[in-house]
C-alpha cells in the first residue's frame, strides 16, 4: 500500500502542472465515474492547491469542491508528458487532466470522489486521522494521547499502522522506524514509554520527506524485506512474521530491537 511518502511525493509531481491553473481538459474514462459528471462540474474552475494527510490527497478546485484519493493497496497517481506512455493501461484510468502539455492520471484505487469543502472537514473517516507524520510540525502530543488511549495491550508495530493513531506509516516505515528506535515492534503498548513511541517517529520523519522530495530510491532500507540478512547494526539475522487483524508481515532485528 502506498505509504504517506508516496502520496506526498505524488503531489509534490501534480502541483506544477495543476496548481493555480484551470485544466485544459478532464476525462474520466471508467464507466463507473459517467454519470459523475466531474468534467462538466470542475469545468473552468483553477486547481487552488494540493495537498495531503497522511495516505488522503486533495486537489482542491474553485468553488469548494475537492477530489479526495485514497489509494488503498492498488492506486497510483502518475504524471506524464503529452504522448508519453503511461505506466498502466489507459482502461484502469479513473480521471485524466492535460494540462500545460502534461496529464496528470489516477489510476485505480478504492476511492476516488468529489466533496464539498465542508465535508473535508466534517467527513468522519477524515475527521478520525490522526497527526500526519509528515506534517511541517508533528503534533507529538496529540499521537501520544492518541495512543495512551488505544488498548494498551496491542503491540506498537500494530499501533503504529492504525491511521487513527498516526496518518501516513504504513508497513515499511513501521519497521523502519521500530528499527531506528530499537524498540521491538512486538512490544505492547504499555511496555512502550513516550519517549521511545515518539523516537520512532523522530526516526521515520526524516527519511520519510527525503523519500517524498525523491521518491523511494532515495530509501535503503534497513530491515523491511530483508529477512534472512544479517542486521547493519548487530549482524543479528533480520527475521520476519505477520502481525495485526491484517496479517501484514513484519520485520525487526531480534538482537538489537528489545
Amino acid at each position: 500500500m502506498p505509504e504517506g511518502d508516496t502520496i506526498a511525493h505524488a503531489a509534490n509531481r501534480i502541483r506544477p502542472v495543476l496548481e493555480g491553473r484551470v485544466p485544459d481538459e478532464i476525462v474520466t474514462p471508467q464507466p463507473r465515474h459517467a454519470l459523475d459528471r466531474w468534467p462538466a462540474r470542475l469545468d473552468g474552475r483553477a486547481v487552488r492547491s494540493v495537498d495531503t494527510h497522511g495516505k488522503h490527497l486533495f486537489l482542491r478546485f474553485e468553488g469548494d469542491l475537492v477530489l479526495h484519493s485514497h489509494l488503498g493497496m492498488t492506486g497510483a497517481w502518475g504524471v506524464y508528458g503529452a504522448g508519453r506512455r503511461w505506466g498502466r493501461s489507459p482502461r484502469r484510468a479513473w480521471i485524466v487532466f492535460r494540462s500545460a502539455g502534461r496529464e496528470v492520471v489516477e489510476f485505480d484505487g478504492p476511492l476516488l470522489e468529489l466533496m464539498t469543502e465542508g465535508r473535508t472537514r466534517f467527513d468522519q473517516r477524515l475527521a478520525a486521522l490522526g497527526p500526519d507524520v509528515l506534517a511541517p510540525t508533528f503534533h507529538r502530543a496529540r499521537f501520544l494521547a492518541r495512543l495512551r488511549s488505544d488498548d494498551q495491550t496491542r503491540f506498537i508495530g500494530d499501533a503504529l499502522l492504525d491511521q487513527r493513531n498516526v496518518a501516513g506509516i504504513g508497513n515499511l516505515w513501521k519497521a523502519e522506524g521500530c528499527w531506528e528506535a530499537r524498540v521491538d515492534p512486538w512490544r505492547r503498548l504499555e511496555e512502550v514509554s513516550d519517549r521511545e513511541a515518539t523516537a520512532i517517529i523522530d526516526a521515520v520523519r526524516p527519511r520519510m520527506m527525503r523519500s517524498a522530495e525523491y521518491g523511494h530510491r532515495a530509501i535503503g532500507a534497513r530491515v523491511y524485506g530483508l529477512a534472512g540478512r544479517p542486521c547493519p547494526r548487530c549482524g543479528t539475522r533480520i527475521v520476519a512474521r505477520g502481525q495485526g487483524d491484517a496479517n501484514r508481515t513484519t520485520y525487526w532485528c531480534p538482537g538489537c530491537q528489545r
